[in-house]
């Protein structure tokens, strides 16, 4: 069984998001260990910024036509599908950057779907795919907080993996990560706390979920 594991976050050390999936990673390995982890950290080595546009226009040009740039972004867009394809479970590690998701992630989404195999087909590209996204903020932004409807990543990110990919998601998610960063939030102590001993044990089952499924 096969894992594909992308992470998003900037940050080399201390990242909310990536503390998440390795709980989600550690459970499913209970039951697959040695099993393979394909890994792409899109956070920390970002995709190329140009590379989404040359992917689109060598889509619509004959390959002997192509443009050196065109030719390694086509490429480029195959190899990040057949990540995807070729796993058994998708693990997303995802924080929520300047109430959106971050360059690096729409990045990776615009050459994913640049690929024809993503545009149509007879079935959508992570049809039935058991995934789960980890996804954190820094401040709370539930229903009543002054912050309500600020997130404008948790949605897109369920819309593109369940509704226009096809994947069985369960999202995993984690709030008032500042929270002993930023003085200013320090009265939520005790919530933050709660918030993050429910995310890791949210992160747990739907890791120990992810392994029981059978390979399909």
């Amino acid at each position: 069984m096969t894992l594909f594991r992308l992470d998003a976050t900037i940050r080399p050390e201390g990242s909310a998001s990536r503390e998440i999936a390795d709980v989600v990673e550690a459970e499913w390995r209970q039951s697959h260990p040695g099993d393979d982890v394909v890994r792409r950290h899109v956070g920390l080595d970002p995709l190329p910024s140009g590379a989404w546009a040359a992917a689109v226009s060598g889509a619509q040009t004959p390959e002997e036509l192509r443009s050196p740039e065109q030719r390694a972004a086509v490429a480029l867009s195959a190899a990040l599908v057949d990540e995807l394809t070729s796993a058994d479970a998708v693990l997303l590690a995802v924080p929520l950057y300047n109430f959106g998701v971050s360059q690096h992630v729409k990045a990776w989404m615009d050459l994913v779907i640049a690929d024809p195999r993503a545009a149509g087909g007879s079935a959508p590209l992570l049809a039935g795919t058991p995934t789960v996204l980890a996804t954190v903020r820094g401040g709370a932004y539930g229903a009543g907080t002054p912050r309500e409807g600020w997130d404008h990543s948790t949605a897109y990110l369920r819309r593109i993996l369940a509704d226009v990919w096809g994947a069985d998601l369960t999202v995993v998610e984690r709030e008032f990560t500042l929270v002993g960063v930023n003085p200013a939030l320090d009265a939520f102590t005790d919530t933050a706390a709660e918030m993050h001993g429910a995310a890791l044990s949210a992160a747990r089952e739907a890791g120990r979920a992810l392994g029981a499924l059978p390979v399909g």
